[in-house]
């Protein structure tokens, strides 16, 4: 493991690291908290003609969950790349080029990305002339950053001191801060202000529960109740 002029360190992260350990969400899951089809996210996980899995996923057994918490960091970031506009078949050879150049495992996940990423997108994109990859970077001050899209997605995601996300700030709700933590209430998403699980706060609303009940009984307020509730209206539908 070497340490970084940052203080951070660059190693691997242990087989017991909750980020790694254990599954939090299936596949469908990680879409619908993602904003995106699952149709995408499967091709994430398993891609065709055995090529390389873009996030980290455990075997499928059933309707088990198979993302942990470093693969659903890798699918958000993997979601800002789709957004700014890059095709599928264009992420790949992006992600490839990170990753290797980066030398890290989990490039997705890692600080480095944050901080590194947008000269290795840029330098790669205009070696192989691959102009979408181009919306990806902004150059100012002769300096590659990465597009407003994509670093505000990337400024949503908390860092440990090893270097590799800790936690994931949602950007599908209005309202409610809502956030992904593997250290909090087993990885499942949960609104900042109170505290409460999202799947609780659902699933009381579907029983019957008025918006000002939840949010007397769970201290969030009640702006931040109808947004997890409308956000769970449409990923639903």
């Amino acid at each position: 493991m070497t340490t970084t002029k940052d203080g951070e360190t660059n190693g691997t992260i242990g087989v017991d690291d909750a980020r790694v350990a254990r599954a939090i969400f299936t596949l469908r899951e990680t879409a619908g908290y993602l904003g995106i089809p699952k149709s995408t996210v499967q091709w994430w996980a398993h891609p065709p003609r055995g090529k390389t899995s873009l996030i980290t996923c455990f075997p499928r057994r059933g309707r088990e969950a198979t993302v942990p918490f470093i693969g659903f960091a890798e699918a958000y970031v993997l979601s800002a790349f789709r957004r700014a506009g890059v095709p599928l078949q264009r992420i790949r050879p992006a992600v490839e080029a990170l990753s290797s150049t980066i030398g890290i495992e989990y490039a997705l996940a890692s600080k480095r990305l944050y901080t590194d990423g947008a000269e290795v997108l840029y330098d790669y994109a205009v070696a192989r002339d691959e102009g979408e990859l181009l919306d990806l970077v902004v150059v100012r001050t002769q300096q590659h950053q990465f597009s407003p899209l994509v670093k505000e997605y990337l400024k949503r995601i908390h860092y440990a001191g090893d270097g590799w996300a800790s936690s994931v700030h949602l950007p599908i709700y209005g309202r409610a801060a809502v956030i992904v933590d593997p250290k909090v209430a087993f990885g499942l998403p949960l609104v900042s202000h109170g505290g409460a699980r999202v799947e609780d706060l659902v699933d009381r609303f579907q029983a019957g529960d008025s918006v000002a009940e939840l949010a007397d009984d769970f201290g969030v307020p009640a702006d931040e109740v109808e947004d997890v509730i409308r956000v769970a209206t449409r990923t639903a539908a």
